[in-house]
């Protein structure tokens, strides 16, 4: 199977793994109705999917990253080509499906959005095999990387955890952002978990409605091993951070917002850099809420510039302790 060729000049540092990217397609229209034709203004295309989004913010970053994904169609070569124009690094193994597409309309009289999401191509498993084939290669030189998004058809719900065992065997740090079976079916392995609270009530089956509840769930994966921190991010209030020992909120940065999309992922990608820097969790989570914060302001899943996030990193202040880690108890 043809590859394609790595665009790197030096060896990345992070390494994401993209299952189902997507061409993202963006347009507004004044009113969402039934039934009638409905006039959209001119429509954006931007490469889109978890792990590609988190390349795309790194590269913004500084960052020397690589994508690997699998692509075909049409609307997979012109995702690659949009990410060539971004001089992000990539590796595409070829589908002969179409890549998916998603599909995002702001309604511009409300402000509302409405967001579409395809399911995306079944992989068979002779794809999905060169997908890990490839990380495996990939991730021998790099100290993170990042699986991100959910997984397509045809792909086992433990896909996450080989991925994760990989990672074990070469001693680089996983990175984990996805949401269903893929997280569900996750043993051990992971160093950071990003998940939303809708994501951290479907892996342990609780409803989570406080705080407290939300970090006893958070420490439950740490004290069964399946991830050595867990990052929970709950939008407009901001985020929690659990740690083996101890808990901390951070608020949000009250930002006029263009668009939610992408913002998670630029998020991981932002905490993933710093990680990389040496800097310390909380200081990573920070620039991790500047990032998320800096792409609500851009349209569609358009990158923020560096001095954006630069500039929002200054307010988003230092986190709140949050008692020990025996909150089970006070759940």
């Amino acid at each position: 199977m043809e590859m394609q060729a790595e665009r790197s000049p030096r060896p990345a540092r992070i390494v994401t793994l993209t299952m189902n990217p997507a061409l993202d397609i963006t347009t507004s229209v004044g009113v969402v109705r039934p039934t009638d034709k409905l006039r959209c203004s001119a429509t954006r295309y931007d490469p889109g999917g978890g792990g590609i989004n988190v390349a795309r913010v790194a590269k913004v970053l500084g960052s020397p990253v690589l994508a690997v994904f699998p692509a075909g169609g049409s609307h997979g070569g012109l995702l690659m080509t949009l990410l060539g124009e971004a001089q992000v690094p990539f590796r595409q193994i070829p589908i002969a499906a179409q890549t998916r597409e998603s599909f995002t309309v702001n309604e511009t009289s409300t402000g509302q959005q409405y967001r579409f999401v395809l399911p995306g191509p079944e992989l068979t498993a002779p794809v999905q095999e060169e997908c890990l084939d490839q990380l495996r290669m990939a991730a021998q030189s790099a100290e993170v990387v990042v699986a991100s998004g959910s997984l397509p058809p045809g792909v086992p719900a433990d896909y996450y955890q080989r991925v994760a065992d990989i990672c074990r065997e070469l001693g680089v740090k996983l990175i984990l952002d996805t949401s269903g079976g893929g997280l569900q079916h996750i043993s051990s392995g992971v160093f950071l978990l990003k998940a939303s609270v809708r994501e951290l009530r479907e892996c342990v089956g609780r409803r989570l409605a406080t705080e407290a509840e939300q970090l006893a769930a958070a420490h439950e994966l740490i004290d069964s091993g399946r991830a050595q921190v867990v990052v929970v991010s709950l939008g407009a209030y901001g985020a929690l951070l659990a740690t083996p020992h101890a808990s901390q909120r951070f608020s949000a940065v009250p930002m006029r917002s263009e668009s939610g999309v992408g913002a998670g992922d630029a998020m991981v990608a932002a905490i993933t850099v710093a990680i990389t820097h040496g800097w310390s969790l909380a200081k990573s989570v920070r620039y991790g809420i500047a990032a998320g914060t800096a792409m609500l302001m851009t349209p569609g899943t358009a990158v923020f510039e560096r001095a954006d996030i630069e500039r929002v990193f200054e307010l988003v202040a230092e986190p709140a302790e949050v008692g020990t880690n025996d909150f089970a108890a006070k759940a």
